[in-house]
């Protein structure tokens, strides 16, 4: 945890928000995977840890803006508890951490609850992502399971949001260390992956960094020579000379910070021409857009620096035609890059995701419903403060190219006899975390390797 001072001024800055009303926060359950007492490894709401940073499940935080009072509701272990896992501070132990004085048994939230309603006040609450926070809202409030999210708060998601986004020092030193393991996560990879080996193994030696770390993973590791399958969570199949593997993994720390970074290398020591010739107009998309993110850009804007870059590359080996601004514009560009170009991360890998893009990331403002363009994440005015992720990539999807050749479909842009060349080569992607400063831009972490020469040097220390 931070100190009770960090949590404190949080809530503090929050409440300043609000003139009265009570504020929920659920924090998470265990989860059984077959039976009751074999849990799935327990991760705790961002949203609760933030506030209240008790790392511990069965605990609801509650702001009561009228009595400015903030407590932490929980059942203490009985003995049989006890005997299994050994002795635990108590919840008013462990709330006093973050400041909070205030504590009750879960009857007791009961009772201040049902007296709340009585007294018509206004309870805010957060979509829910989780189907055991619908039905305490439910047994709560009496909302019915299926209109949860649209009963949520809507000054609550603006105001947490917009708290979040802006990252403060100690949580800029949390990001900065774990992106440096998942730099290592990555360097391990590349510096381990052979021919004959499965995807398995290179993804079990990049968690292993991860844990060795005090940590864990922060999303499942997508680790394949079919890195043209965007979400690629399969892992069973063996690499050969001449694949193309690309992995996205990061670390999550012990404050639940997390990293997130792409990268691309060659089973075989080095690249192929035809590799190096795709790769590097994807690391050159990359590269033009870190240099392009500053505070008071719409990110939006970042994304199409990428996707011209990407366009432009392409066409000078024949891939594009045309316009270039008529096709990005028209989403002809998405062909090779359907994705979005980055997002927001902190606590949550994609940072407050649960919360609602459209709030979060565009502020409130509608989301483009283009193909490629509609899987953007972010799309508005940077602030210094913010983190976020620059990942495009190039991407054959031999399903996609077939289908929209059958349509002819932007054959004014696309060349669809030299797309035919290379639908088996698969995809590639860089991806740094970066922090948007006063200035410009801060990449965060350790470098990673990603020019062609750093890359080939990583590989050579596998053979």
């Amino acid at each position: 945890m931070f100190s009770k001072e960090t949590y404190i001024n949080r809530r503090k800055q929050l409440k300043s928000q609000f003139d009265s009303g009570i504020l929920l926060f659920p924090g998470n359950e265990e989860s059984s995977m077959n039976y009751l007492d074999n849990t799935y490894h327990f991760r705790q709401d961002s949203t609760f840890l933030y506030y209240f940073g008790l790392d511990y499940p069965g605990l609801l935080g509650v702001i009561d803006l009228d009595e400015d009072k903030d407590s932490i509701f929980g059942d203490d272990l009985t003995i049989d508890h006890i005997v299994w896992m050994g002795s635990q501070p108590t919840i008013k132990e462990r709330s006093e951490k973050a400041g909070i004085q205030h504590t009750g048994q879960m009857k007791e939230l009961l009772d201040f609850i049902k007296s709340a309603k009585n007294k018509n006040r206004k309870i805010h609450f957060l979509p829910t992502y989780r189907p055991e926070h619908q039905i305490k809202l439910y047994n709560w409030l009496n909302i019915p399971i299926n209109e949860t999210n649209m009963s949520a708060s809507a000054d609550l998601i603006v105001a947490i949001g917009e708290q979040r986004n802006i990252k403060s020092a100690e949580e800029i030193e949390q990001l900065e260390q774990v992106v440096s393991v998942t730099t290592d996560m990555h360097l391990a990879a590349m510096r381990y992956a052979k021919p004959g080996m499965s995807e398995a193994q290179v993804a079990a030696k990049v968690h292993e960094v991860a844990q060795a770390a005090g940590g864990d993973i922060s999303f499942p590791i997508i680790a394949t020579i079919n890195g043209q399958t965007l979400h690629n969570h399969y892992h069973g199949n063996t690499t050969k000379e001449g694949d193309l593997f690309l992995l996205d993994a990061g670390a999550e720390n012990k404050l639940h910070y997390a990293g997130d970074m792409s990268s691309t290398f060659p089973i075989s020591k080095k690249f192929t021409e035809q590799q190096k010739e795709i790769y590097q107009i994807a690391l050159n998309g990359h590269n033009a857009a870190i240099e392009a993110l500053k505070p008071g850009i719409n990110f939006k804007e970042i994304h199409f620096t990428a996707a011209r870059t990407i366009f432009n590359g392409l066409k000078d080996l024949g891939f594009t035609k045309g316009n270039t601004e008529e096709a990005i514009h028209a989403g002809a560009h998405a062909l090779f890059f359907p994705c979005g170009t980055g997002h927001l991360m902190g606590l949550d890998v994609h940072d407050m995701e649960n919360l609602g893009e459209q709030y979060v990331g565009y502020a409130g403002q509608p989301k483009s419903t283009l193909f490629g363009l509609k899987s953007l994440r972010l799309g508005r005015e940077l602030q210094p403060g913010y983190v976020l992720t620059i990942e495009p990539g190039i991407y054959f999807i031999p399903e996609l190219i077939d289908l929209w050749k059958s349509q002819h479909k932007f054959s004014e842009f696309i060349n669809y006899n030299k797309i035919e060349e290379y639908k088996d080569f698969g995809g590639t992607r860089n991806e740094e975390d970066i922090l948007i400063t006063e200035t410009g831009y801060k990449i965060l972490g350790k470098p990673l390797a990603k020019s062609i020469e750093d890359v080939e040097n990583e590989r050579a220390k596998a053979f």
